[in-house]
């Protein structure tokens, strides 16, 4: 079991760098599908809240900036704020993703999971 979940963190560390890794190329239609891949797995039933919360982990770590204007607003903001936010932010996702704007797509993506990470 404890390897089953070392193996679906690391595939999910893989997928979120290899997805950070083509958009800073400029690949964003690359971009969005590692990371829509990686949220298909934080969606299943193997994942659970250890795994997330170290997969929060990560993503703080991937997205630290001296200037985070969104981790200042997180400070503001209560869970359900957050949680609406996020929302919002992948339903614009789906739908530049449906126009064939993967840069729009991945930006809002990535947005939405900086308001996830820790």
């Amino acid at each position: 079991m404890a390897e089953s979940v070392g193996l679906i963190l690391e595939n999910l560390i893989k997928l979120t760098r290899s997805s950070e890794k083509k958009f800073k190329r400029g690949n964003f239609k690359g971009a969005i599908e590692d990371k829509i891949k990686a949220n298909e797995i934080l969606k299943s039933k193997s994942c659970d809240e250890k795994i997330i919360e170290k997969y929060r982990e990560e993503l703080s770590s991937l997205y630290s900036s001296k200037f985070d204007l969104i981790f200042d607003h997180k400070l503001k903001i209560d869970e359900i704020k957050r949680n609406e936010i996020v929302k919002m932010l992948e339903q614009k996702s789906k739908e530049k993703l449906k126009n064939l704007d993967y840069k729009g797509a991945i930006k809002a993506l990535r947005r939405s999971e900086k308001y996830l990470s820790n």
